[in-house]
Parts: structure tokens; C-alpha cells; sequence
């Protein structure tokens, strides 16, 4: 009871260490090989063949077989080499190869993979063998018809596109012919600084026959997560495949779906691969039911999502089946337009509640004063405003709690060789002097969820990824390149202690005298952005005790 802040400090020690343990029990590796799948990479050829590049299965209803032509094939349908149609726009540079009529490639152009190298941009999607990680989309014939699938051939009227700067939309169009009078296209739908890609599949018949189709969207992509380390916080998000049901979003484990495979028949969903900042996503008419499958096999996971109802276009007829792709950066913004539950891939955990809200304010304020770390300090100062009544009340027992030092010396001098004595004596005088010592542990207690929110909004909110502050800090996101603002936040924590009554027992005051040493070195590998919320909130902290104390005479 007389110094409950050192179990308090504890605690948050203790919250770290099971965030950390928890990281390792959610998201260990399960391989080593490091991530590249976001650097510019050099193609090394197709990836052997396997029977993760097979055609989707066919939904089951009625008169529909599952086992329909073309399901077994296990062709390679990726070659780097291959020529590709070429599509520029304001945000993004990429690749369309004409097997397939898909994007085997998208460079985010204002996404440097390097805060040193402004000039090689994130590299999202490529079809190398050991990075491969593509898009697939078509079209399946239920009655053994021509099929533009994604082994189809492909043509456009031109090799490369732009989006001129007059215009905010870009099309690209293929077609097929398929024969027996079944022709398609694939027309991409691009808009200016926006990475949501808008996807219409239009077939048209001129055969004596009806046509019957469904609609597909898969992504394939090499497993490859990145090796967790200490040193590197950013690898403790989570890589892998993810789902959205229409209500629920679920991080799927590509070991289990190794041996138990996902099947489930979903309106409103979409399916998802997802690393840190980044992903690719599949987004089916949100009003259809579609049939969602995710297999592993040969270390790569597919994703696949199959109309669940059959659509016939009459001869003379021509039908159109719509869908959404986004690849890019989680900017929360565009992915709440182009998907319901699609924002849930920013995962701030057990703290959503709280650092949902504060990713909002974080982001209003940095609407006028255009830079994080500034916007990181007025947030700092805006929360101690919120709680500056309750950590006022602590501060002033604080206070009283120094300026009775003397007396609980004189106590523990007295009742040396008693501790039950000694405890009954201090509690009277508490009691006497109407201090509350558990009072000092209030502002702490907030500290730790706000903490927590910051920390996760810094790891996970790519609108920080890379944003300078001021002088040496130009990652917010990073850990202090220098290891000065730990230094000056353990220096901060220092000061502030010593504004504090020590702790009446020897053990406890030379505990509380190494903390601030402990997180320095605990700190020295956070974000910048949290390090500086932490010493921005200590010094106001300071700042707080010190008046408090001057007003009192607790000096």
C-alpha cells in the first residue's frame, strides 16, 4: 500500500513482455527466409508447376459439376519473361500480362522500399519464383464452353497506357476470342490517386447457344514471412492470408489450411493477403454470394472467390460481372470506399477501441499542422488536458506524500525491527493526514491503455510509415537512428521521480531509481513516434508536479 507505483511500473513491464510473448505465440515464423516480396525485384523465371496454379472449382449447385474441365490443370501460367502490357497512372506503375489478362506487377510509386532510396518504390505484386505473389481473375464455363480463364491469351490495342493529367480515369481493355462465337473482355478501371481497381468481365455470345458462367478472383502467393527480431518491431505484423465474411475479419493460419482447407459461402466479403503497411485484396459484387475457398500447398497459399450462382446470357446477348481489386498501401480512407470491414486489415489489436478514435484525432490534426511528429505532441497535450483534473488531484497527494517524508523517516526509524507496527503507524498517519497513497497510481493507470493505442497506431497506421519529424528524426516509425530521444525520455523519467516521495522502504527506492535506465533501454527500439509521446507526456508531467509542489511547499 505504501508505494503500489513500483507494481504499477511492474505491470506495464509485465503488459510489454505478453505483448511481446504473444507476438511470438500468434505470429511465429514458419519459415526464415526473409520477406521480399515488397523490394524491386530481379525475375528469375517461372516457379515450377504445381497444382496451386490450378483453375478454381466450380460452385456446387444444380447441375453444375465440381469436377468441370480445366480443374486439374497445373501448367505454370507465370513467366517473367513473358512481354506485358504496361499501365501507368499518378500512384501506381504496373504490369499486365497478357496470359491471364491479370497484374503480375504494381510498383507504388510514392512508396519508397527505402527512406534512402526515394527513387525504388515499393514493389507490391511480381511473379518471381520465390517471391510470387499475383492476381488471378476469369471466367468459368459450366458446360465445357470456351473460357476466358486465367490461362486465357489476351490482347490490347496498345502495349502501354497512362492516365493523362487532365483526366482522373483510366481504361484498359483486353479481349479474348474464344471461338464457337464466345468472345470476353477485361476492362481495369483506374482513378487518379487512388488504389482501388475497379474490374468489369463482359461476355458476349454469338453462338445458337445459351452461355452459363461464374465469375472469379484468386491471389496466390508465395508464404514467406519475414523473420521476427527485438530490433525490429515492424516485424511483428502480421503476414499472411485474411478473410472478411460480411461481419467477421479472420487472420487465417496457412499451416492449418495445409491439412483443413476454408470453404464458406459468403455476401459482402472479400479475401486478402496482407503484410505490414501493404496488401492485395479481392472484392466480389458485395450483394452476390460467393463461394470463398483458401488452400496451402507447396509453401503458397491461393485465395479464391467463386460466383455462387451461375449467370446465362442468352444468344445475341452479352453479360457483365463486376468486382473490386485494391493494391496498395492500408490507407484507411480508400479501403473503407472500395469494401465494407476492408479497414480491419489495420489491426491495432486488443486496443481497437481506443486507438481507433485516436487515429482519427491524430489524423484532423495533422490535416493543419502537416507533420506527425508535431501532430503526436498536440495529441500528447490534448489527452493531459482531458485527465488534468484527476492527475492534479494525484499530483497534489503527491505533494502532501513528500512533504510527510520526514515523519515516515522517523516512523521507520522508531518501528525498525516491527513491520506490522510500522505499517499500522503509517496508515494512521495517512489516515490522519488525509493522503490517499494509491492516488499517485491513477495517472499510471491511464498511461498504460494510451500507451498501448499509441504504440499500435504508430506500428500499423501506414499514413506514419517514414514520416520525418524534425533534425536527425526522419522515421517516425522507426526506432531514433541516434538513441537521443530514449536518452532524453530517460533523463525526463528521472527528473520526474526525483519531484516524487521516494519510496519509504531501501529495496523499492533503488527499484525506482533504475526504471528510468530500464526503459531507456526497453525504449531504445520503439517506435520514434511512441518514444516521443513518452517523453512529451513526461515532461508535461513534470512541468504539472513541479507547480503542484511549488504551491503546496512540498519542495
Amino acid at each position: 500500500m505504501d508505494n503500489i507505483r513500483v507494481f504499477l511500473w511492474g505491470g506495464l513491464g509485465l503488459l510489454l513482455w505478453i505483448s511481446y510473448t504473444t507476438w511470438q505465440q500468434d505470429y511465429a515464423p514458419a519459415q526464415t527466409t526473409p520477406a521480399a516480396d515488397v523490394a524491386p525485384d530481379t525475375e528469375v523465371g517461372p516457379k515450377p508447376p504445381s497444382s496451386a496454379g490450378a483453375l478454381p472449382e466450380l460452385p456446387d449447385l444444380p447441375g453444375v459439376s465440381a469436377a468441370a474441365p480445366g480443374t486439374d490443370i497445373s501448367v505454370p501460367d507465370v513467366v517473367a519473361d513473358r512481354p506485358t502490357i504496361q499501365v501507368r497512372t499518378d500512384v501506381l506503375e504496373l504490369q499486365i500480362d497478357p496470359r491471364g489478362g491479370d497484374i503480375r506487377s504494381a510498383k507504388l510509386l510514392g512508396y519508397p522500399f527505402r527512406k534512402d532510396q526515394p527513387d525504388i518504390p515499393v514493389t507490391l505484386l511480381n511473379p518471381n519464383r520465390d517471391t510470387l505473389f499475383v492476381f488471378r481473375t476469369g471466367l468459368r464455363s459450366v458446360d465445357d464452353a470456351p473460357e476466358a480463364n486465367h490461362l486465357a491469351n489476351f490482347s490490347a490495342n496498345q502495349e502501354s497506357f497512362v492516365l493523362p493529367p487532365d483526366q482522373d480515369e483510366l481504361k484498359v481493355r483486353l479481349t479474348w476470342q474464344g471461338g464457337e462465337g464466345i468472345a470476353a473482355e477485361k476492362i481495369f478501371t483506374f482513378t487518379r490517386g487512388s488504389y482501388a481497381i475497379g474490374l468489369e468481365q463482359i461476355v458476349s455470345n454469338d453462338s445458337a447457344e445459351p452461355y452459363r458462367a461464374v465469375s472469379y478472383l484468386q491471389i496466390q502467393r508465395q508464404h514467406n514471412p519475414p523473420e521476427r527480431s527485438m530490433f525490429d518491431v515492424d516485424s511483428y505484423s502480421f503476414t499472411g492470408p485474411v478473410v472478411y465474411d460480411g461481419e467477421k475479419y479472420e487472420k487465417l493460419d496457412v499451416d492449418d489450411l495445409s491439412t483443413e482447407p476454408f470453404h464458406q459461402s459468403i455476401v459482402g466479403g472479400w479475401v486478402a493477403s496482407i503484410q505490414h503497411h501493404f496488401l492485395a485484396a479481392a472484392v466480389p459484387s458485395p450483394t452476390d454470394a460467393a463461394n470463398y475457398q483458401a488452400t496451402y500447398e507447396g509453401g503458397a497459399y491461393v485465395l479464391s472467390a467463386v460466383d455462387g450462382t451461375v449467370k446465362t446470357i442468352a444468344p445475341g446477348d452479352a453479360g457483365s460481372f463486376v468486382s473490386r481489386l485494391f493494391v496498395g498501401p492500408k490507407l484507411q480512407s480508400q479501403m473503407d470506399a472500395t469494401a465494407d470491414g476492408l479497414s480491419l486489415t489495420v489491426d491495432y489489436g486488443l486496443f481497437t477501441v481506443l486507438a481507433q478514435p485516436l487515429f482519427w484525432l491524430l489524423e484532423k490534426i495533422y490535416e493543419y499542422v502537416a507533420n506527425w511528429g508535431w501532430t503526436i505532441i498536440i495529441v500528447t497535450m490534448m489527452i493531459k488536458l482531458l485527465f488534468y483534473k484527476l492527475t492534479e488531484t494525484s499530483g497534489r497527494s503527491m505533494a502532501r506524500m513528500r512533504k510527510l517524508q520526514p515523519r515516515l523517516k522517523a516512523l521507520q526509524d522508531r518501528h525498525k525491527d516491527d513491520r506490522e507496527a510500522l505499517s499500522k503507524a503509517m496508515m494512521d498517519l495517512y489516515k490522519r493526514e488525509k493522503v490517499n497513497p494509491v492516488a499517485g497510481c491513477f495517472p499510471m493507470l491511464i498511461q498504460i491503455p494510451f500507451f498501448m493505442a499509441f504504440y499500435w497506431v504508430l506500428l500499423e497506421s501506414v499514413e506514419m510509415r517514414q514520416a520525418p519529424f524534425m533534425l536527425w528524426i526522419t522515421d517516425l516509425s522507426s526506432r531514433d537512428p541516434y538513441f537521443i530521444l530514449p536518452l532524453l525520455m530517460g533523463g525526463a523519467m528521472y527528473f520526474q521521480q526525483k519531484l516524487n516521495p521516494p519510496p519509504p522502504d531501501p529495496t523499492q527506492a533503488k527499484v525506482m531509481q533504475f526504471l528510468p535506465v530500464m526503459f531507456t533501454g526497453m525504449f531504445a527500439f520503439f517506435p520514434a513516434g511512441l518514444v516521443l509521446y513518452w517523453l512529451t507526456n513526461s515532461v508535461l508531467s513534470i512541468a504539472q508536479q513541479w507547480r503542484i509542489n511549488k504551491v503546496l511547499g512540498a519542495d
